[in-house]
């Protein structure tokens, strides 16, 4: 590792936390006589990455913490928002840029979220090396499934780099030359692509979700749904100038299944969709159960970030966030009075109507609150009540400064949770087969098929009145089956809806050319290279 020193250096450019970045603290072995066998070479090299899929400080982890990717990709979406609630949560007015999309460069939920993802790849890329100088300690099987492990996980977090902020530089070595300058984004996604097909022969063929040697690990079901990802998206993430309103077609996008065939990406999501039902998940008979407080079982789930209060300091947020104060003092927690649904979200579960979506009941609470039965009241003794229509960016002095929208309720409460209810049992759902149904109804729609099987699966789950499958339809159905699952920014933007005006939010200024469906590349890593270049826009 004799690049090391200048890779530290490049990384502090990046903003990352140096002390993740030392090989030798004082306190620890030498790697010598850590790497002594197969079994704790795996646990110091693979095994440990899996500590940043959740997180337990801000801006770390996929979910589950503040300010980080879920944040980006929920709060700046017409599902959700955080408003000012007098004197909480104006935040310096961080969450009302968010929604708002007047975010700038240097904005900093952003910057610290790019930290925490290439905080996340400098750590594959040292486990790679320590995997090559270690591999005498391994058989050649081993090996291989080892660096393909720690390969397609490296390349699943730079799918996010490649949503967040479309050019990246491309490091996968701690020798850094010539890996400094970004990709394009469509170079960088053909490059993942790639990688991650080319690991699957040597990743295990089992279930990520459940308990056992391979719980919350990268396995083929996992490869699989982010390879169907790439593909429904690919006519955004193949875009390198998203600001021209001109789209690749999905139709003319071709993208290797095979060594040997090339399908156009629609047909490579649905290729991807089906590898996924093929390892045997299948939809639960209600869908709220993948949430559970012990779902480990889930025959839906396919990855999770693991979760248990003695065990783990992954801690998840969301109900925590959302609650209010009295309502969470019922159950014998604390909250912030924070997070709701918009009005868009509760209008389109068809909230106020006669056919309201059934599972707006599991996906919200909304209305008068009970706990054990128990009728939560406010301060002055009247009856605690949320009000899905009366939210507002700044509730500040009207009638429901803290008791307006709908609150977050789709995880079942873990009564026994710590640290006022952020540690949980609950795994925390990351990917599942309801999402993959719904992308083949939208990758057939795409393709000038009929999608309405699929797309009736989910709808017939929930019990919900039968609708035509169409893009806008399946849009809707989205909101509704996947809310609070961090994916509505990114289907705002594959529907070219992300950059126009909606729910309460007009089009923030300048931004009908589309320069917001990015965020702004922090200018520490513009500096790394003389030809890297800002996003436009910014």
């Amino acid at each position: 590792m004799r690049h090391l020193p200048k890779y530290i250096m490049m990384m502090a450019a990046l903003a990352l936390c140096s002390s993740c970045l030392d090989e030798h603290p004082r306190d620890q072995l030498s790697e010598d006589r850590v790497f002594t066998d197969a079994g704790n070479l795996y646990l110091n090299t693979v095994a440990a990455l899996y500590n940043y899929i959740g997180g337990h400080d801000d801006s770390q982890g996929l979910q589950g913490t503040s300010r980080g990717v879920y944040d980006l990709n929920t709060f700046s979406s017409d599902e959700a928002m955080l408003p000012t609630r007098g004197a909480d949560w104006y935040d310096g007015g961080q969450w009302q840029q968010l929604y708002l999309h007047t975010w700038d460069a240097g904005f900093s939920i952003s910057d610290d979220t790019w930290k925490y993802l290439y905080k996340v790849i400098v750590l594959c890329n040292q486990s790679l090396e320590r995997l090559d100088t270690y591999k005498h300690l391994l058989d050649d099987s081993q090996y291989n499934n080892l660096t393909a492990e720690v390969r397609a996980l490296r390349a699943m977090f730079y799918v996010y780099l490649l949503d967040l902020y479309g050019r990246v530089p491309y490091i996968t070595s701690t020798d850094i030359t010539g890996q400094m300058r970004q990709l394009e984004r469509s170079q960088l996604f053909y490059t993942l692509y790639d990688e991650l097909r080319m690991q699957l022969p040597y990743l295990a063929y089992e279930r990520s979700n459940v308990k056992g040697e391979y719980y919350g690990r990268m396995t083929q079901p996992v490869a699989y749904f982010v390879l169907a990802k790439m593909a429904l998206n690919a006519e955004v993430w193949t875009d390198d100038v998203w600001t021209d309103d001109i789209r690749p077609d999905g139709t003319q996008i071709m993208l290797s299944i095979t060594d040997d065939a090339k399908v156009n990406a629609w047909e490579a999501c649905l290729y991807w969709c089906q590898k996924v039902h093929d390892v045997g998940y299948s939809l639960e008979e209600d869908v709220f159960s993948n949430f559970a407080v012990h779902n480990s079982n889930s025959v839906e789930n396919i990855f999770t970030i693991p979760m248990d209060k003695s065990l783990y300091t992954n801690i998840f947020k969301n109900l925590f966030r959302s609650r209010h104060n009295n309502h969470a003092g019922a159950m014998g927690m604390a909250s912030e009075n924070g997070t709701c649904a918009t009005i868009k979200a509760v209008k389109t579960h068809g909230y106020g109507t006669d056919d309201i979506d059934p599972r707006y009941w599991g996906n919200y609470y909304s209305g008068e609150v009970y706990v054990n039965n128990q009728e939560v009241l406010l301060d002055d003794g009247t009856p605690l009540e949320y009000a899905p229509f009366g939210v507002q960016l700044d509730l500040t002095g009207t009638p429901f400064e803290k008791t307006g929208g709908a609150r977050m309720k789709k995880y079942e409460d873990d009564l026994t949770a710590l640290n006022d209810g952020q540690l949980q049992d609950n795994d925390i759902v990351l990917f599942r087969l309801g999402d993959v149904v719904l992308m083949q109804a939208e990758a057939m729609e795409r393709h000038g098929m009929d999608g309405s099987y699929y797309f009736n699966l989910i709808r017939n789950r929930a019990h919900a009145t039968p609708r035509e499958c169409t893009l806008e339809n399946i849009l809707d159905e989205r909101l509704i089956e996947l809310a609070w699952e961090g994916w509505r920014r990114q289907d705002l933007i594959r529907f070219d809806q992300f950059h126009r005006p909606y729910d309460q939010r007009p089009q923030a200024p300048g931004e009908a050319d589309r320069h917001t469906i990015v965020f702004p590349i922090p200018g520490s890593a513009l500096s790394l290279d003389e030809g890297n270049r800002q996003n436009p826009g910014y």
